[in-house]
Formats: structure tokens, sequence, C-alpha cells
């Protein structure tokens, strides 16, 4: 049942977050070898004022926990502002509701033509799941030639995962993707269950034992804005900003835009990309 996965989420973050925390930290003796990174549930529960019994079947997804709990567990755990909103998305769904069919999005004209008027700007559309519908020509020359993956392939962290271009694009290849793995849970929080992310997911910790290990930390972010550094192989270094503006007639949909200072070595690499950009036989899988 829905109620069940979120649940079952919600003690896996909890297990996950405290497992994080130094006990001398958090103003308790430490002596001698500790068994389990962090705290232990107890720990948890006497800083949180509640029993140890509720806590534990708190974090075996057998009860619902209330908001005083909740907001008790987010200060004892110390979570940040994404972490405490992910919590509370999954407290919230309890509640039984049948999952969300949530189908490939799709792109609608007037977007498209929007993204292919930003010549000098690198844009790409992405969904939940970190699908790619949509890309224009700059972006394309900046990341990869979106059009010739298999749509149902086209997804952004399973490039960061599988494609060894990737790593060599990101200079901070490990940060690029384990935020894009903590954005992949947090944009799906509402939806547990869904079979397209899970097939997704199977994948790639069968693939990849990093991907694993990652996904099981439970991270989690919203994605927003922030900086990359790029070591493009025609144009050279690329210090970007990049922001996600969520498209309006279509919530799910977030288009990526990326950006350099005025006067700045970064600025003048994207204009020189766009030029070469401009000719179609420059564009191949490889970039």
């Amino acid at each position: 049942m829905n109620r069940d996965l979120h649940r079952s989420d919600l003690g896996a973050f909890l297990k996950a977050r405290r497992a994080e925390l130094d006990p001398a930290a958090v103003g308790l003796p430490v002596a001698g070898p500790r068994r389990v990174a962090g705290l232990r549930r107890e720990e948890v529960a006497v800083l949180a004022a509640i029993s140890t019994d509720y806590y534990s079947r708190l974090e075996q997804g057998r009860i619902q926990a209330s908001p005083p709990v909740l907001e008790s567990l987010a200060r004892v755990l110390r979570l940040d502002d994404d972490q405490r909103v992910y919590m509370y998305e999954l407290a919230a769904k309890d509640d039984y509701r049948p999952p969300r069919r949530r189908p490939h999005p799709k792109v609608q004209p007037q977007l498209q033509r929007m993204l292919d008027n930003m010549a000098l700007t690198p844009a790409f559309v992405i969904g939940p799941r970190t699908e790619i519908v949509a890309w224009n020509a700059l972006g394309a020359a900046m990341i990869t030639d979106f059009g010739k993956i298999p749509d149902q392939q086209r997804y952004y962290i399973r490039l960061l995962i599988t494609d060894p271009a990737m790593r060599e694009l990101y200079a901070d290849w490990e940060g690029v993707t384990r935020l894009a793995i903590a954005q992949l849970r947090m944009h799906n929080a509402d939806n547990p269950g869904d079979a397209k992310l899970a097939e997704l997911v199977g994948e790639l910790s069968i693939q990849d034992t990093q991907f694993r290990r990652w996904w099981a930390a439970q991270e989690v972010a919203t994605r927003d804005t922030g900086t990359k550094h790029l070591r493009h192989p025609v144009v050279g270094d690329l210090h970007l900003d990049w922001n996600a503006v969520t498209w309006a007639a279509d919530p799910d949909l977030q288009i990526i835009v990326w950006t350099a200072e005025p006067g700045t070595a970064s600025h003048d690499g994207l204009r020189l990309l766009a030029s070469w950009a401009a000719d179609p036989a420059h564009l191949r899988s490889t970039l």
C-alpha cells in the first residue's frame, strides 16, 4: 500500500540521519567503541522526549508520526530545510491513496520555441525522474547530443552514471552526481511506488556500486540553483551558474538554464560554443 511505502521511506530516512550524527556533538557521553554509527535509537528517543518503543516502531514503519514528534525529531536530527520538507512530505502522505500515474512528460511547442530562441544560453527541460524531454542546440553542444539517446533511456542521472564522457565533463563529477541523486529522491517524495522510478533506480543500483551506496544514503536536495565547473572538450573550462525554473503549464517540468557572468572567460566560452554549435555537423554524442 502507498501508506506502507511512505512509512517505510520515512523510517529509512530517519535511520540514515541518526547514523550521521556524532554523539559527542549532541552532548552525549562517549565511552569506548560503539557498534553502530551515529546515535542509537534509544538516544534519539531520549533527546526527542519520546519512548524508545515509540521511536523504534516509527523507524520500522509501523506507526504514523504526529506533528509534534516530527518537529522534535527534526531538531534532534539537525535536519536542514530540504531534509525537513522531505520528512514532512513523507509523513503527510501517510493516508492511503493510489500511486499517481505520472506519464512520460510531453513538451508543448511553445516551450521548444522558447528554448530554440535562447541561442546564447544552454538550456534543457527535465522531469521529476530526471527525464530530459527538451533542449536547445547550445544545451546539446554543452552536455551531449540528447537526440541520439533513445527516449526511454534519456535520463540525466542515467547519463551521469553510465556515460564516461560525463565523468570527464564535470570537474566535480561525484558532487554533481550525489546532488542529482538527492534531487531525484526529493522530487519524487510525493509519489512512492512509481514503477518507472523503481525501474530506473534498480537498473542503476545493479550497474554501479557508487549509485547504490549514494541512493541508500537517503540524502535529499531541492533542484533550484547552483554553480558547476565543466571541462568542455571544445571550449575548455566553463564556470557556469544554473537555475531551475518550473514550467507553469506542467509543474512536473523544470527548465534548467545555464549562464555565465558577462566579461568572464566562461561567458566568452559560451559564445564560442554557440558559434561552434551553429554548424549541425559539429554536434556529436561524444561531447
